[in-house]
């Protein structure tokens, strides 16, 4: 006996571990679904057509592999250069609708912004080149 009575039951109430591989989870989801229901009052089913025997040249082809799919009879032809650049601008105007514009306050604020980090990076820049410059020209006279 253990030294937790509660214990044993725990063990017993378990919920079986869950599927581990791809096919024991179908297999349980195949078992969990209930049965097709068969009602008394529903019209028999017909039975169903039996599909029409494919022609030849359809059956060899779908049998192989590594062919590529063969290609439809009523495909539509690419339309003309001035077509396509008409597309192109209508859809580059549906783009800029969907932008969110900033506002003057916005804008000035951001410029700003960019101005001020410019200057700091072209000091820097301008820093590390010069000291460089001088070191080299030290080393090298």
């Amino acid at each position: 006996m253990s030294e937790e009575p509660g214990k044993e039951r725990d063990e017993e109430q378990k919920p079986p571990s869950r599927p581990v591989t791809a096919a024991a989870r179908r297999e349980r989801r195949a078992s969990s679904r209930p049965a097709a229901r068969k009602d008394s009052d529903a019209p028999a089913e017909k039975p169903k057509a039996k599909p029409k025997a494919k022609p030849e040249s359809d059956a060899v082809a779908s049998d192989k592999k590594g062919h590529a799919t063969p290609s439809r009879d009523g495909k539509d032809k690419r339309p003309g250069l001035i077509g396509r650049l008409f597309r192109f601008l209508k859809e580059v105007v549906a783009e800029l609708r969907k932008v969110i514009w900033p506002t003057r306050k916005q804008m000035v604020t951001y410029t700003a912004v960019v101005l001020v980090f410019l200057a700091v990076m072209v000091a820097i820049i301008a820093g590390l080149d010069l000291g460089i410059g001088k070191g080299v020209f030290a080393i090298f006279g």
